[in-house]
């Protein structure tokens, strides 16, 4: 129901209700019981996207292009509120900052039956935990970390040894855990091992056994296990289950490098840019999509993409993000439109077929779009019949 016709039902049935001679008070109540109901039959959805390239050392480059992929595959395809999405790029993505995010953006405003995604793109790392919660076998208290904007290595590293300031795998499950909706997405664009290579760059700080994970990171983990009532015995049992709410989107195994290349002028991790693409075009889920995007990975990268759901549920096999009824796949859709002029965003087509003076016409009805010029994925173009912002576009023919 749209905001007018709701409106002129209000007005219809206070006009009804006095007409019989109810008092204002009671059509009041009437009235903001209608309202609940409407709020509690439609979920929210709310999003915390990072993406970090300006690491002091090893920076990176296509991550905050993963952000934007992101944003506007789930503005513009999946219905989230530009309000609800919540970015931390760069200098924004300290340690503090990526866990006050989470805690103040999604774990304190998600109810449950809302819609709750996650976003990481950058650095990976494994370092040393000297008093583990779990023990991985063959691991040698190695653990996968995340690396914010301000986990530096200690001076003097590799022969000097100190804490950083990662956050741990271990650190997300129980932020998840206290997530009280279960229809929770994770995309982590990033790796857990060092490396190199000339074909594209790798999202890998080093790590090692004389690095190790921090105090405050310890006592955190150990106040939410506190804040969840869990105990530690409890919490080891269900990490190892798997993972705590929803489904994770990885874009590797855990001993395997992520990598970001560059498309047709266009930097982005490979994972980021494979799962939103087809995530345009497929009216599917995500057991589907991934069967699309793994034979798109070169083999000689040794990158695995995988998910993992809830133990006991069977989240892969229906609508990603969790939202049954997605606007309409397309190839590109309108994000401005100026007079003649429009501006589309490529998230869904080939880039290779889309040159000055291709043809985009709408999904359904007559708009249609011209290409003048392309930057990555945003193209400038003439409006040749009439398009709106948010219209879903096809390559003509």
């Amino acid at each position: 129901m749209t905001r007018t016709t709701r409106r002129h039902f209000l007005q219809f049935t206070g006009s009804a209700l006095a007409a019989i001679g109810l008092n204002q008070l009671s059509f009041l109540q009437s009235a903001q019981r209608y309202g609940q109901v409407l709020a509690q039959s439609t979920p929210r959805k709310l999003a915390l996207l990072v993406g970090i390239n300006n690491y002091p050392s090893q920076p990176l480059e296509g991550c905050l292009n993963d952000v934007d992929l992101q944003r506007n595959l789930l503005i513009h395809r999946f219905g989230f509120n530009p309000k609800d999405i919540l970015i931390l790029p760069d200098t924004k993505a300290t340690r503090a900052g990526i866990l006050t995010a989470f805690e103040e953006h999604l774990i304190k405003q998600a109810k449950p039956g809302d819609v709750v995604v996650y976003h990481y793109s950058g650095h990976g790392s494994r370092i040393f935990d000297p008093n583990p919660i779990v023990v991985e076998p063959g691991k040698e208290g190695l653990n996968g970390t995340f690396v914010p904007v301000d986990g530096n290595l200690p001076d003097g590293y590799p022969e000097v040894g100190g804490s950083v300031k990662d956050i741990m795998g271990h650190t997300l499950f129980l932020l998840m855990s206290a997530l009280k909706s279960e229809n929770v997405t994770a995309v982590l664009d990033s790796c857990f091992s060092g490396g190199a290579t000339r074909e594209a760059r790798i999202r890998s700080r080093d790590g090692g056994k004389n690095v190790l994970v921090s105090s405050d990171e310890k006592t955190y983990q150990e106040q939410w296990l506190s804040r969840l009532k869990m105990l530690p015995e409890d919490f080891v049992k269900g990490y190892r289950a798997g993972v705590a709410k929803g489904v994770v989107l990885a874009a590797t195994a855990p001993d395997q490098l992520a990598r970001e290349i560059i498309i047709n002028g266009f930097k982005a991790g490979i994972f980021s840019y494979l799962l939103t693409h087809y995530l345009w075009q497929e009216d599917s889920n995500i057991e589907r999509v991934f069967q699309k995007i793994l034979p798109e990975i070169p083999k000689d990268f040794d990158q695995m993409p995988r998910y993992e759901v809830k133990v006991g549920k069977e989240y892969q096999r229906q609508s990603p993000y969790f939202i049954n009824s997605p606007k309409s796949p397309a190839q590109a859709v309108v994000i401005r439109v100026s007079g003649n002029n429009a501006q589309l965003w490529l998230g869904g087509v080939d880039l290779r077929k889309v040159t000055t003076g291709t043809v985009f016409t709408a999904m359904k009805g007559t708009g249609q779009v011209k290409v003048v010029s392309r930057d990555g994925l945003v193209a400038q173009g003439k409006v040749e019949n009439p398009v709106t912002e948010g219209m879903p576009l096809q390559l003509m023919g």
